[in-house]
């Protein structure tokens, strides 16, 4: 609760700026993700953010960013609001309460269609940036919720660029569902060779996102 009250005096206190990117970052707390691995994830995302190279380009480009956890049907929390980068210490304070968040949901479904949808609807309470990207890890399938074929063509319609992170165990079960069934026409999917390599996929993934590069 501390980190949401000091974000939200940064949102409140900020100047409108140009903003390049808005990009949600959610994360999959279902229950096939042990405490363990969901350590590791926020761990990773926070290294990931304050990597120099990625750090100078999320100040340069004003990049607006938040965080939802997501799992079954009705289980998606706004973990962190939206905080457009505007300085160093905007990127540090932010990589902070991604380190600090208490896990949202235990023991509960994977329903990506409905995080998809909860993601799209979070874009009307953010800056106007020039692109809007959702970034979407998981290391399941659905188990619950509705059908992710049509939110992901909801996405294309209104100009948004949906990408993946799959954690896989075994094989490529995970890379091929998000490849063939989340990810928009532009999109991409980065694969983490389980929880431990997911500081790597999505330092290289952000890297990506926010670069001049698309896709």
């Amino acid at each position: 609760m501390f980190w949401r009250v000091i974000l939200a005096c940064l949102w409140l206190a900020q100047p409108v700026q140009a903003c390049r990117t808005a990009l949600i970052l959610a994360m999959d707390v279902s229950n096939s993700v042990d405490p363990g691995e969901f350590r590791v994830q926020v761990d990773g995302l926070a290294a990931a953010l304050r990597d120099p190279e990625i750090a100078e380009i999320l100040v340069r480009d004003r990049v607006a960013l938040s965080v939802i956890q997501w799992s079954g049907v009705d289980a998606q929390d706004v973990s962190l609001d939206w905080t457009q980068m505007l300085s160093r210490s905007h990127v540090q304070l932010f990589a902070n309460a991604v380190q600090r968040l208490p896990r949202a949901f235990v023991m509960s479904n994977t329903a990506p269609a409905d995080a998809l949808s909860v993601a799209l609807r979070h874009f009307e309470t953010g800056p106007d940036c020039a692109r809007r990207v959702i970034d979407m890890s998981g290391d399941g399938t659905p188990n619950a919720g509705g059908e992710i074929g049509r939110v992901r063509r909801s996405a294309e319609r209104a100009g948004v660029t949906v990408n993946g992170l799959a954690i896989e165990s075994l094989g490529r079960a995970i890379t091929n569902f998000y490849t063939r069934n989340v990810i928009t026409s532009d999109g991409f999917v980065e694969t983490a060779r389980g929880h431990r390599d997911f500081a790597r996929a999505i330092r290289t993934k952000i890297l990506r996102e926010i670069s001049a590069a698309l896709g």
